[in-house]
């Protein structure tokens, strides 16, 4: 065995990582999620009543999904065993519930872990229903993806969602304070540098404690500055899956800053989801959507600008094309609002789906043949232009449908002259009917 070490360069007493050195070893000492641990929280009421609930735990890498369920089943009196679901497969999965099944019987129960559940197929995720309904297993999975998404419907129901928090500031300094006295020594930065390490670790706590090792192990005669720290350390890229929650989650923070008229946070959305690697043309194509949607005619030419910003990205490429989004961005924000339009379409399709196939009335109709002529198609038009003031209040809805309003103009911005001429339009007609 030796050899083996000494073939891959270890020891046997090679040390294990500060972050693995310094887990928390009752549920007292996990930072930063006391909704879940604190004296009230719901984790902390079923461990110390020493009945456990199956559960799924999601949240941000290094909040400490595995470090809870394995001091869970240790203040429970549960047996702990772990499956990663990137790893196991049926016949891990089997071994695993046989060995629970025989704790069982010798009145022991058993918190079976399994970590990245998500990443078991539907099929899988099935097999685990039975076990947990007959209690030969409580389920403790731990996901960073939306259950809602990722879980079975059958296994949610049957499991207690928890959210664990990123760690905040206070959270991380704390880590910071645990580590430092672990190492018996203060870590060599400059103030500035030691809140840039903990901006850096991004609520992670595990990168941070790596991140701490990594300056601990240089052992710098002088502390750092921020500069410095930046030399000695890799940014790390912000946590974004294009294809998961978080790419749902900003494009709609983005959309719902603008239409709330705030460019400042829609800035800073369009800016991280570009520094996530999103595509800008799929955020180009929810601006032109914003654009239609929450402008409208209060701006008419956001839409043309909207389109003029894909094209130019379009052209320019990144990083010069962003530009263009941004200045949509900005432009789109401070626009006046208005979702009439939006909302007349709505309530249009809505009546167009009940009132089914209804024709236009007789006199709105082509009359291209005779035939349609002596049927009445087209009699009785006026021609719009040849009336007092360019309107005949004519009816052009269905004979059986009543007149329906679906556009309401708020008033905002260009839209206020739109207003104005409907209700002109609308004292014209009653006049004329």
């Amino acid at each position: 065995m030796a050899d083996l070490f000494e073939a891959a360069g270890l020891t046997p007493q090679a040390p294990s990582p500060l972050a693995d050195r310094l887990r928390p070893q009752k549920l007292d000492e996990v930072v930063g999620q006391d909704h879940l641990l604190g004296p009230d929280g719901p984790i902390r009421r079923m461990a110390e009543a020493r009945r456990l609930a199956s559960m799924i735990l999601w949240g941000p890498p290094g909040t400490g999904k595995t470090t809870i369920a394995r001091l869970l089943a240790k203040e429970a009196g549960y047996e702990f065993q772990q499956l990663s679901a990137v790893f196991s497969g049926v016949a891990d999965l089997k071994k695993a519930f046989e060995q629970a099944r025989v704790r069982r019987l010798a009145g022991q129960s058993t918190l079976l872990f399994v970590d990245e559940i998500h990443r078991f197929n539907r099929a899988q995720q099935d097999g685990f229903l039975p076990f947990v309904e007959e209690g030969i297993v409580t389920l403790v999975g731990a996901t960073t993806e939306n259950p809602s998404f990722e879980l079975n419907g059958a296994l949610l129901s049957r499991c207690q969602v928890f959210v664990l928090k990123r760690l905040d500031e206070a959270a991380l300094d704390s880590l910071i304070g645990k580590a430092e006295a672990f190492e018996g020594r203060a870590l060599p930065l400059e103030p500035e540098a030691r809140e840039a390490l903990v901006a850096l670790a991004d609520g992670d706590g595990r990168y941070l404690l790596t991140l701490a090792e990594t300056l601990f192990n240089i052992g710098s005669a002088k502390p750092l500055s921020v500069k410095e720290l930046g030399q000695v350390l890799q940014k790390r890229s912000p946590a974004y899956d294009k294809d998961r929650e978080e790419h749902y989650n900003l494009i709609s923070a983005l959309h719902k800053s603008i239409r709330g008229s705030d460019p400042d946070a829609a800035l800073y959305w369009l800016a991280r989801m570009l520094t996530g690697g999103e595509d800008p043309l799929f955020i180009a194509r929810r601006l032109i959507r914003a654009a239609a949607e929450d402008i409208g005619e209060a701006d008419p030419m956001a839409l043309v600008l909207a389109n003029a910003a894909k094209d130019t990205y379009d052209f320019l490429g990144s990083p010069e094309g962003e530009i263009a989004l941004a200045q949509l961005t900005v432009h789109l924000a401070t626009a006046p609002k208005s979702n009439a339009v939006y909302r007349a379409y709505g309530a249009a399709m809505k009546a167009a789906r009940e009132t089914g196939s209804l024709g236009p009335p007789m006199h709105i109709r082509n009359a291209p043949t005779r035939l349609m002529k002596d049927l009445g198609y087209g009699r009785g038009y006026a021609y719009d232009h040849d009336q007092a003031e360019g309107f005949s209040g004519q009816s052009y809805f269905p004979d059986e449908m009543a007149r329906q309003t679906f556009y309401r103009p708020k008033g905002e911005g260009a839209e206020a002259r739109i207003k104005d001429r409907l209700e002109r339009w609308a004292e014209l007609r009653k006049a004329k009917s």
